[in-house]
């Protein structure tokens, strides 16, 4: 190597460090560009009952469960000035199998498919599920003056929260097979389940997996005509997995039937969820601006004024698997403030709530970065 060849290259090297390094180092400032400092999993009620106040903590969005909503604790929470939003599981409400076992996840071999992991899925092909969802989803609009709804749990059968994740294909119910056909024109032989299933991820696996995208892009399409009607006013967002469309061979479509750019025309927010601790990198803040800066690139969502599409990703902070110490809860929170990133949550404060330390080192994040 040349001498000159040698000064340019190390040239190159510096001014990438010193442009990188203020980004690693940097205290928490304001960032202007985060319009949401949220807490997911309920209300701090244990820091309201000690008299503080929402803004003193720097917290301006409550995410909670649908089921937890109630007129008087939303009017609480909006008169110290934060959002509402409320949670809304999809696909993942395993008692109605109690009385309709038929809305079980078929398997490759034809049977009832073993829940992965105990997370239990459900056919989303079944009408008398997907009608009920819907009224449910209708009834906690109509009910509650929330500011959105986000969706969760809308994806297969399958458990991929965890660092090795459990994802078997499903659903090749009689039902599901009818459908497929009569959508795609495309028509299958008289033969057993075991032999459809494996030409459905041979031959014809694109058509497959192109059609169960479909199918919960089309329950998306329904949830966001049910806002349109009712409160129009209110966001919809969604909860999802935070690989990028390779990882895990593609899984985020060929597994989990996660169609972000189908869905993006009827979604307002994307809540990535990249839980570092939990998904095998505990060691490693930054995989959480790459995730999301992987998805800002996928949708083309930059964290401008005036896009209609926003990125609010969901950072671990309680222990879930992998512990998070009060040391990371900085660098995670910084991480997760970058554009194209506008929003962000912390998981979860029903776990959260009793590490004090690391409560103090949230509030202490969030205080500094709003403008």
């Amino acid at each position: 190597m040349t001498r000159n060849l040698k000064w340019i290259l190390l040239s190159y090297t510096c001014l990438f460090l010193a442009q990188d390094a203020p980004l690693q180092s940097a205290e928490p400032n304001p960032r202007p560009h985060i319009k949401i400092r949220g807490i997911y999993g309920g209300t701090p009620t244990q820091l309201l009952e000690q008299n503080k106040r929402l803004p003193e903590l720097g917290v301006n969005a409550i995410f909670m469960g649908s089921g937890s909503l109630t007129d008087k604790r939303i009017a609480e929470l909006k008169q110290q000035g934060a959002k509402v939003f409320a949670e809304f599981n999809t696909m993942h409400v395993a008692n109605y199998l109690k009385d309709h076992p038929d809305a079980s996840p078929i398997g490759v071999d034809g049977k009832i498919c073993p829940a992965p992991q105990g997370w239990q899925g459900i056919c989303p092909t079944h009408p008398g599920y997907r009608k009920y969802r819907m009224d449910e989803f209708r009834k906690v609009l109509k009910e509650y003056e929330i500011d959105g709804i986000w969706l969760d749990y809308h994806h297969s059968h399958a458990s991929w929260e965890r660092a090795v994740p459990d994802m078997p294909d499903t659903c090749f119910c009689d039902r599901c097979l009818k459908q497929f056909q009569r959508d795609t024109k495309i028509e299958l032989p008289d033969a057993p389940t075991t032999e459809l299933s494996s030409l459905l991820l041979g031959k014809e696996k694109a058509a497959w997996v192109q059609w169960r995208c479909d199918v919960f892009t089309d329950w998306v399409r329904e949830f966001r005509s049910i806002i349109d009607e009712t409160r129009p006013k209110a966001l919809l967002g969604t909860f999802h997995c935070p690989w990028t469309d390779t990882e895990f061979n593609g899984a985020l479509k060929n597994k989990l039937a996660i169609d972000l750019k189908a869905q993006a025309k009827y979604v307002d927010v994307f809540s990535i969820m990249p839980y570092h601790a939990r998904f095998n990198h505990p060691k490693d803040p930054a995989w959480i601006s790459r995730q999301t800066t992987w998805l800002g690139n996928y949708l083309d969502i930059k964290g401008e004024p005036g896009e209609r599409l926003k990125i609010w990703p969901i950072v671990q902070l309680s222990d879930w698997g992998e512990a998070v110490s009060v040391e990371q809860v900085k660098p995670v929170l910084d991480h997760g403030t970058r554009l194209p990133a506008t929003g962000v949550m912390v998981f979860r404060w029903g776990s959260l709530h009793p590490q004090t330390d690391k409560v103090d080192a949230m509030i202490e994040y969030y205080l500094a970065i709003k403008p």
